[in-house]
């Protein structure tokens, strides 16, 4: 998917919405368990439920990859019904040599058709390189994240002052423009969004940690947005598993749809 028809799903939309498919089988629906592949009914009712408030997906494969052979034809098979005006994320986090990273994009990009993979730059620039060869597809780099751990080593400064994240955010811009490389940005660290944004002013980021996690899509907004809004806000738990019933799939619309509520405000205001 190209960075235009991105922004053009967000204005029909009125949405910049990701929804997170982290299904665990320990709590989907207990009706679900009867089908020969539970994960993907659960999956195909959140799709259907809220392919109109989203404008991306985001499976987490580790949902998908302890879960051997089956969870592979899982994820393959959801990737498939993801309707395809919606911007398809494997959440991988990849990153390793260059060969082995080739192998990784063939997987994520030709095996199965995902728009966009979240690669750790830990390795460096031959480790991301490789996912930059297929035409319209995306890497999404691990910037700032939100978890507790990012303070070992995201926060840490060099000699000169330089922050971590801020050396990967100034050496990865030149491996990729703004219409084939995102960055991971988590919500609850929302002031150091306006640090990230004012480093990579023009590239789309990844925000995971609202909802369940405590963000808020206005403190998202208020640090993060560009002029093409330049975001897609993740929810994965607050959405997916907002009932447990028969019923799980109107409850994760409801959800679904009160955050592209809070989002169409922002957009209108925005004048996009």
């Amino acid at each position: 998917m190209t960075k235009e028809k991105l922004i053009e799903e967000i204005k029909r939309k009125k949405s910049f919405l990701c929804v997170g498919l982290d299904p665990d089988l320990s709590r989907i629906p207990k009706h679900l368990l009867e089908y020969d592949d539970p994960i993907y009914e659960f999956n195909k009712v959140i799709i259907d439920a809220t392919k109109d408030y989203a404008v991306a997906y985001k499976p987490n494969l580790a949902f998908y990859e302890c879960l051997g052979t089956q969870g592979w034809e899982t994820l393959k098979k959801t990737e498939a019904y993801i309707p395809d005006n919606c911007f398809k994320i494997a959440d991988a986090k990849r990153g390793d040599i260059g060969n082995t990273s080739k192998y990784y994009a063939k997987a994520f990009f030709e095996d199965m058709n995902f728009d966009s993979v979240t690669i750790a730059p830990y390795m460096g620039a031959d480790s991301v390189k490789p996912f930059f060869e297929y035409e319209n597809k995306w890497v999404i780099l691990l910037a700032l994240t939100s978890n507790a751990g990012a303070l070992d080593f995201q926060f840490s400064t060099d000699t000169k002052g330089e922050k971590l994240f801020e050396k990967v955010l100034r050496k990865s811009s030149e491996w990729g423009g703004e219409d084939r490389l995102m960055y991971v940005v988590g919500a609850t660290r929302s002031e150091a969004i306006a640090d990230v944004r004012s480093k990579v002013p023009n590239h789309f980021f990844l925000v995971p940690g609202v909802g369940a996690q405590g963000g808020t899509v206005a403190e998202v907004a208020k640090y993060g947005w560009n002029r093409d809004c330049g975001l897609l806000i993740n929810s994965s738990r607050g959405i997916i598993y907002a009932d447990d019933s028969e019923n799980f799939g109107a409850a994760a619309a409801e959800k679904a749809k009160e955050l592209q509520v809070q989002m169409a405000k922002i957009l209108e205001e925005k004048e996009l």
